[in-house]
């Protein structure tokens, strides 16, 4: 073996001795080397006298006290820094986990109200007033499932009207019903775009909230996309009144149709909206779809059953303005609509006004409404469920009125004078609420 790679092999695990540690005993050890070099030196030890040599042994002591202690601090510090990496990796653990758990709750939100109602109704032909209680309670709940992707769903009181979620109170204190109100999926992966589908809210703007051809209650069931660029906006959807035409049902029925508006600014404070709309709602020959009833649509005899005799072919156009009177907010609006299918008793309109507006404590809000809709003029299923005691052919006015109690709660009345189209009787209803929101 080579004399000089054997040396090299030997000197180099001395060279790299870097820790702390290892310099304090080097440095030890060489002081201790250096006082034998020099009391094993003759001419030291007459040099130096034993007075000395006790005090260098004495130094020698405290240097090897000294590297001991410094061995122990550094071998503490190892074991502190040890426990504190563990300690920060189960704190970022749990950190983690309360951040998914967050970021779970920031994802979901939940909304609904509570609507307490007295009502009155006097119909001409009835020998009495009908007087009445009821509440009207729902909740939905919103879940952000990605960026794009959300769903939702609503519980409402009630039965199954399908214009309706109010619940009357009695019997005896009985317990309720509640009703699957809301199931959808909202798409919104495209520029000012949303894409919806199952049951959800009516897709389509219905002008001051006016239940003319959709009551603000309907639920639609289908596919439906909406867009709007904060100046043109477009709705449509393909909806079913039957989606299951199995043996001995009710034939499959479908409803379609195409909304297309404008919104434009003259200033700060008036907005104008108008915009046309067409439905389609081919029933013609089909029986109705809820205990028979045709909600003041025409009925003709078909065999056995009572069938619809047309179809509804609903062109809309619309308008509402939006300004202030002062400091009040204030609008008018006009819908018309007509049956393109029906020959008689195919047109509706409606128009009215609005002062005010019940939303911050003490703030209040009037309104009034004409309107005229004819027995054929829209599919009775889905227009206003209070107005001439519900569905179509029925004319008169509606006068509603609204003051805040307190942010998200307000006392409100409406008082329906209308009259029936066909026997021309008189038909009032008087409601008084109390709305809660959250």
């Amino acid at each position: 073996m080579n004399p000089r790679l054997t040396a090299q092999r030997v000197q180099r695990p001395c060279s790299r001795i870097s820790s702390s540690k290892n310099k304090s005993f080097n440095l030890a050890m060489l002081t201790a080397l250096s006082m034998a070099a020099l009391l094993t030196s003759a001419p030291a030890l007459a040099a130096i006298d034993d007075a000395t040599v006790l005090r260098l042994i004495k130094q020698v002591e405290a240097l090897t006290e000294k590297v001991d202690k410094l061995e122990n601090a550094d071998q503490k510090l190892r074991e502190e820094n040890i426990a504190l990496r563990n300690q920060v990796k189960a704190s970022s653990a749990t950190s983690s986990k309360s951040a998914e758990k967050l970021a779970w709750t920031d994802r979901v939100k939940l909304s609904g109200d509570l609507r307490y109602r007295y009502e009155n109704i006097d119909d001409e032909t009835k020998d009495n007033d009908r007087n009445r209680s009821r509440i009207r309670a729902r909740i939905e709940a919103q879940a952000q499932v990605s960026d794009t992707w959300k769903v939702g769903l609503g519980l409402a009181s009630g039965e199954d009207d399908p214009t309706s979620t109010n619940q009357s109170l009695g019997q005896g204190g009985s317990s309720k019903g509640i009703n699957l109100d809301l199931a959808y999926f909202d798409y919104s992966g495209f520029s000012n775009t949303h894409i919806i589908g199952g049951k959800f809210k009516t897709p389509f703007y219905t002008p001051a909230k006016h239940g003319l051809i959709w009551d603000g209650d309907y639920r639609p069931e289908g596919l439906a996309a909406q867009y709007d660029n904060g100046t043109f906006f477009a709705n449509g959807a393909f909806l079913y009144l039957e989606s299951d035409d199995k043996a001995g049902s009710q034939d499959a029925e479908s409803i379609w149709g195409a909304q297309f508006g404008l919104k434009t600014a003259f200033s700060d404070t008036t907005h104008l909206i108008i915009g046309l709309s067409y439905y389609d709602f081919a029933v013609a020959g089909s029986k109705p779809f809820i205990d028979d009833d045709s909600f003041g649509n025409t009925l003709v005899l078909n065999g056995a059953d009572m069938v619809y005799l047309n179809d509804y072919q609903e062109l809309e156009l619309f308008g509402e303005l939006a300004f202030k009177v002062g400091d009040l907010p204030a609008s008018v609006f006009f819908d018309w609509v007509e049956n393109q299918d029906a020959n008689d008793d195919d047109t509706g309109w409606a128009a009215g006004a609005q002062l005010g507006k019940a939303k911050n404590p003490g703030t209040w809000q009037l309104a009034y409404i004409y309107e005229d809709l004819e027995a054929d003029a829209v599919f009775g299923l889905t227009t206003d469920s209070d107005f001439s005691g519900g569905g179509t052919n029925g004319k008169g006015h509606l006068i509603k009125a609204a003051y805040a109690l307190d942010k998200n709660v307000a006392l409100a009345l409406s008082y329906y004078i209308n009259e029936d189209g066909d026997l021309e009787t008189d038909f009032d209803r008087l409601q008084m609420d109390l709305k809660l929101k959250y």
